[in-house]
């Protein structure tokens, strides 16, 4: 089983969870983090330092929120690792309030 950064995500991108990942499988796009589901050792602990609470074990994703397994694994064969903390986005408190935020995903 692998996590999966789900659309809490997208437009927010913070970057806690990258601080403790033990394997470096994170990957960064413009406005969204994915996780390298062949890199990922299904540890945890990027669970509980989302403050945005976008990350899931696969088997928990919830059943709207599916595409973003794909998504996971289609984006980390192409972004960048990123293996340190950075700040996030500016506006990511204000993005962090809202839902159905799938379609401004860049990728």
């Amino acid at each position: 089983m692998t996590y999966v950064v789900t659309e809490a995500c997208v437009k927010c991108k913070y970057t806690d969870c990258v601080d403790v990942c033990p394997v470096d499988c994170f990957h960064e796009g413009p406005n969204f983090l994915v996780i390298d589901p062949d890199e990922c050792i299904d540890c945890t602990l990027c669970v509980a330092e989302c403050p945005v609470e976008a990350i899931y074990a696969e088997d928990d994703v919830p059943a709207e929120q599916h595409s973003f397994i794909a998504i996971n694994a289609e984006l980390a064969r192409k972004w960048p690792t990123i293996v340190e903390r950075k700040d996030p986005l500016p506006d990511a408190d204000e993005w962090a309030k809202h839902k159905d935020k799938r379609g401004l995903l860049e990728r």
